[in-house]
């Protein structure tokens, strides 16, 4: 069935969705594999969380509507499926998160393992299976679009390694961008494959069961379309796309970044009060959640991100706040001339003994704005936050 994007979203212009037309196994692993092998390749990956089927169907769409329309492409677009399994169940996952487990040295594991136990390994073997040769055959770019969805109300918005490229990439997009959420969490898709030298970004499409989601990540594909140079700037669909998302980010912060994550274990009875929204405004001390132990609160003002509505997952909620547009032309410019050869000066700052172009930080000494200021020279954060914090430059920088 192929589907063309309305002109304006409302409130009440949803798709009947009807639910996936899939068996017990799922949807196929390569929804789509268009155009040509010359030139840049977007690769679009959805549902690795099975309870975020609305990605899946907003990528079939756009790979419809692609081929339904003859659109010819300067490049190649691959649509892949993540976690097959748990999508034909409507559970996020069947073992482990399949978003949680792209560590390399886990991989290769898996690769020279024979019987791999667990569902998702099966599923990342099978995915990694379609990804390598990708990587390996590419005689161009490759950009990556992740796509999701949340058990929280709320907008669209990206969330990507904070490298230039992938800013670039992002800006294209017009909706909030979630800077250092890879610090909090690790082991995503994203993450790894920014470390091969990839350029992309998640998308956050909406809340799970929001037939408005399944548009927002169409709109997504085709705006990922140009952005990796596939689509030309005046294809039709793009303008529809672009209208599809400003409209819904016109009053929200351009760029936040995350300050707080609230880790939860599946002991902790964690429950989010009811009517929490993503990038609604909380302040310090205020109960947005409860525990076996009581009250959760915010520990700062800011603005809520992700608020935890299901069962599975470790993440309750974060914490972001607004970041000025005109530090990253600042962060771009410090990152180009490579300032990152003075910090070890600074009190508290000095150099990892082990690992090269890595710093250690003593928190005690190095107190005001150390932090952010290795974010501006494009440096994340290894490891938890404590007195000493380990801080490397990011990959393909």
């Amino acid at each position: 069935m192929t589907h063309s994007l309305r002109e304006t979203p409302t409130q009440d212009d949803v798709h009947p969705l009807g639910g996936l037309p899939y068996g017990p196994e799922g949807p196929p692993r390569v929804l789509g594999r268009l155009g040509t092998r010359s030139g840049p390749r977007l690769i679009v990956v959805a549902g690795l969380h099975g309870n975020e089927p609305m990605g899946v169907i907003g990528l079939e769409r756009a790979l419809s509507r692609v081929t339904a329309t003859s659109t010819s492409l300067s490049g190649q677009v691959v649509g892949l499926v993540g976690n097959r399994k748990a999508l034909s169940v409507g559970q996020r996952f069947i073992d482990h998160d399949l978003n949680r487990a792209w560590f390399p040295d886990r991989i290769e594991l898996l690769r020279a393992s024979h019987d791999p136990q667990s569902p998702e390994d099966r599923e990342l073997l099978e995915l990694d299976r379609e990804l390598e040769p990708l990587l390996q055959e590419a005689n161009g770019p490759i950009y990556l679009l992740d796509l999701h969805t949340t058990s929280g109300p709320g907008p669209a918005f990206s969330v990507l390694e904070d490298t230039l490229a992938n800013r670039s990439f992002a800006l294209n997009f017009p909706v909030p961008m979630v800077l250092g959420f890879e610090e909090e969490v690790g082991g995503t898709l994203s993450h790894y494959l920014s470390g091969r030298g990839l350029i992309g970004i998640g998308f956050e499409a909406g809340q799970h069961e929001e037939p408005r989601a399944a548009d927002r990540a169409e709109a997504a594909v085709w705006i990922a379309l140009e952005a990796s140079g596939l689509l030309p700037s005046d294809h039709p669909e793009l303008a529809k796309a672009r209208r599809w998302l400003e409209n819904e980010s016109a009053e929200l912060p351009a760029i936040v970044e995350v300050r707080y994550r609230h880790a939860i274990a599946a002991t902790d009875g964690f429950r989010m009060q009811p009517d929490h929204r993503t990038f609604q405004l909380v302040t310090e001390g205020q109960g947005v959640a409860s525990d076996k132990s009581g009250e959760v609160a915010s520990p700062m003002d800011g603005l809520l991100l992700m608020p935890l509505y299901q069962e599975q997952g470790d993440d309750g909620f974060f914490v972001v706040r607004k970041v000025l547009p005109v530090w990253l032309g600042f962060s771009a410019l410090v990152r180009r001339y490579r300032f990152e050869r003075f910090v070890h000066l600074l009190p508290g700052v000095r150099k990892h003994p082990e690992r090269a172009g890595a710093f250690i930080v003593n928190r005690r000494i190095a107190r005001f704005l150390t932090l952010e200021l290795f974010h501006l020279l494009g440096f994340r954060r290894v490891g938890p936050v404590g007195r000493y914090v380990v801080l490397t430059r990011r990959s393909y920088d």
